[in-house]
């Protein structure tokens, strides 16, 4: 059974992503073609798709401190548990790039970017285009297009639409690797 932080993303999260894809074909249609007015939405949804793969992957760290600090028997230690892991939390304040999930997921002592490759070789170019989507992230926010950086002065629905697969799958794979890390310490499944 998945956690409760992939369910949400796979049910709720994963709602309000196919609300900007009904919002792009009502603007732009179904069929191939240029069509200026989608961009914006483009920049919307990858936007949005950034923000909610960044709640799915604090969610996910949370609900691993709250199951680690179960463990902890006195109430004001566990309370001090909790506080320590989540105290200056990258994904409380910056993009889920690769550096901050790792730097947030590596506090329960594992190399997580390399537990997530070990799962599937194609996590490692997912890493590297999760990198891409918040660099154009950062680009739509700041409203700053450097072609240099980006590769390109447009945001194609195809390209959003890779990102989005690619954060299903990495969060999937996030579930697995914390799920197994939580059983190997524990003995028990978390979830």
């Amino acid at each position: 059974m998945p956690s409760v932080s992939l369910q949400t993303w796979q049910n709720v999260r994963t709602q309000a992503l196919d609300e900007l894809e009904f919002a792009h074909r009502s603007v732009g249609g179904s069929s191939r073609g240029r069509r200026h007015a989608t961009q914006q939405i483009n920049h919307a949804y990858a936007v949005l798709l950034s923000s909610q793969f960044q709640g799915f992957c604090r969610d996910l760290h949370s609900e691993c401190v709250d199951y680690f600090a179960k463990s902890v028997p006195n109430g004001i230690l566990r309370a001090a548990f909790s506080k320590l892991f989540i105290q200056n939390r990258k994904l409380d304040k910056g993009n889920p790039n690769p550096g901050n999930i790792g730097a947030d997921y590596n506090r329960f002592g594992l190399a997580f970017w390399d537990e997530v490759g070990s799962l599937s070789f194609q996590n490692q170019d997912r890493q590297r285009r999760l990198d891409t989507l918040n660099t154009w992230r950062n680009a739509i926010a700041h409203q700053d297009f450097d072609v240099t950086i980006l590769g390109a002065t447009s945001l194609r629905i195809k390209r959003v639409r890779e990102w989005r697969v690619d954060c299903n799958q990495l969060a999937v794979s996030f579930d697995e690797v914390m799920r197994s890390y939580i059983q190997q310490i524990n003995g028990g499944s978390p979830w």
